[in-house]
């Protein structure tokens, strides 16, 4: 999958002049990427980043066809509707929020429903994040500064882990463009675009425009609050401002006043998220409680979120990890297959169960769920461990393909693999990871420089050296230092050889690393 992100990230340029006519707004702008590369890009991202957010939400199918029927009719408007590929789908997160990606890849959390009052409103969301799509917003700005970096293969979103003190970090492997896409903050003009252009498709799809005037008002009275959720959310990269509720206003009056709000049946089909609302109020304050090492109120508070909502595979795969830190490794492992139960398609309980049986010694059983989690949502975590059982096994190719992955990585797991990759190729390239040279002091001494070019502390280093004496000898000879040396640290050995000249230092003595190890933790 990885091999198939970074493919997708190096689609070329796909022909389109670096000049183009905006097909909403008929405007000429800059943009190299074209249809081709927004729907490889967009194709490619958008299941890691759903699961690197929650997953999507399934308990209520019939909102979700619901969400997608109020995107098509929407979608039908768009300008470029033949050369996107339009999906909707509802996240299972409590933000919000609300995205596009290239090639018309757009999602709304479910915490954002929960703050629309008509289905109005709703098309007001999406008919933007439509615009967003159908305007090449993404594809203009990644033109604009060329930001996309061939090389740049991961970008790291930390949630939260069971063998750490915070409890559940989590260190996801989501394509670099794709987290940039996502947290980008679109200029003032592409902000006033997808307002103005989207309430167009509201009005040619049948909805009142003063849908969008009602929303943003809203939204400017909540950023005068600045609510966490919100600021970190949705206002992040779609912020209000009393500009934008202007041009709504003028724009709706230049529209057909006619049209539907939707309200009633909004809330009709809202209805059961609205009900188990509380629920997830409940696991969002257990999640915080647990973050603060509060195990027991997380407990009482996910006990609360489950006797509303048993379904919910989030609330199972929460109790499995206060399980696991209450050392239960039997009954997390119940839990984590009760989550894959009710949702076999979210990563996070497949990584943990394989987290659990690893450490209880189930390679077998490990390997299966760790390799059934990096196919939903590559993980440091879940490749560092495959690599691992590869490694016991004597794979050692195939373990450093899972080290590099995970190396790629800043978190622990990362910082392992790194170790790993080190340990395995020390042997035959020492000089590598250790630095050295010659140098000559004040009274004409010889000393080798040593330079751990590494973040991990280094022992045993063997420095072995060739030089000529003044009667043109040539010796040769070994030295040992002991260290440790730790990463990134400089050191210095006396060799005992004295030289005349200064100046013939380079030519008649050469050092070199020939042997080291890593110092055990």
């Amino acid at each position: 999958m990885m091999k198939q992100w970074i493919l997708a990230v190096m689609i070329g340029i796909t022909g389109v002049s670096a000049c183009a006519v905006n097909p909403v707004t008929g405007k000429r702008h800059l943009q190299v990427y074209g249809a081709e590369w927004e729907q490889k890009v967009g194709a490619a991202m958008y299941a890691p980043m759903k699961q690197a957010q929650g997953g999507e939400f399934i308990l209520d199918p019939e909102l979700t066809r619901y969400i997608q029927s109020v995107g098509k009719q929407l979608a039908d408007r768009a300008r470029r509707k033949d050369q996107l590929d339009f999906e909707f789908s509802i996240l299972n997160d409590s933000s919000p929020n609300a995205w596009a990606l290239p090639g018309g890849k757009i999602v709304i959390n479910r915490g954002l429903l929960m703050e629309l009052d008509s289905e109005a409103e709703l098309a007001a969301v999406l008919g933007h994040e439509i615009v967003h799509a159908d305007a090449a917003h993404g594809a203009r700005a990644q033109s604009k500064g060329m930001l996309t970096q061939i090389g740049a293969v991961v970008s790291m979103v930390i949630l939260g882990s069971v063998d750490s003190k915070t409890t559940r970090e989590v260190a996801l492997m989501v394509p670099a463009l794709g987290a940039q896409l996502l947290s980008q903050k679109y200029s003032r003009d592409a902000e006033l675009e997808a307002d103005e252009y989207g309430m167009l498709y509201m009005s040619e799809a049948g909805y009142n425009p003063l849908g969008a005037v009602e929303l943003q008002e809203a939204f400017v009275e909540l950023s005068k609050s600045r609510n966490e959720d919100w600021m970190s959310g949705l206002f992040a990269s779609h912020p209000p401002s009393r500009e934008r509720l202007e041009r709504n206003q003028k724009m709706a009056r230049e529209l057909p006043e006619e049209g539907n709000f939707g309200r009633a049946r909004y809330a009709q089909r809202t209805q059961f998220l609205r009900r188990v609302q509380p629920a997830y109020d409940a696991f969002d304050e257990a999640n915080k409680a647990l973050s603060n090492d509060k195990l027991e109120r997380a407990q009482d508070k996910l006990n609360e979120a489950m006797a509303i909502e048993p379904r919910e595979s989030l609330f199972h795969s929460l109790q499995g990890d206060i399980h696991a830190l209450h050392k239960k490794p039997e009954q997390a492992l119940a839990s984590y297959q009760k989550a894959i139960n009710t949702n076999p398609d979210f990563f996070y309980a497949y990584l943990r169960k394989g987290q659990v049986e690893y450490n209880q010694d189930k390679p077998q059983a490990a390997r299966s769920d760790l390799a059934k989690s990096v196919a939903l949502m590559p993980t440091a975590e879940a490749h560092y461990l495959l690599g691992k059982m590869d490694k016991d096994e004597g794979s050692l190719d195939s373990a450093s393909d899972h080290f590099r992955i995970a190396a790629q990585s800043d978190s622990e797991s990362g910082q392992k693999a790194n170790r790993e990759l080190l340990i395995q190729d020390l042997a035959n390239n020492p000089s590598r990871y250790v630095g050295s040279r010659a140098e000559i002091d004040a009274h004409n001494m010889i000393w080798f420089r040593l330079e751990n070019l590494t973040r991990v502390s280094m022992i045993d280093i063997e420095i072995s050296y060739v030089w000529l004496d003044e009667q043109g000898q040539t010796h040769q000879g070994k030295m040992s230092y002991r260290g440790p040396l730790k990463g990134g640290k400089l050191d210095r050995v006396n060799t005992g050889i004295k030289m005349e000249n200064a100046s013939d230092l380079e030519r008649r003595i050469h050092v070199q690393i020939t042997a080291a190890s890593v110092a055990v933790d």
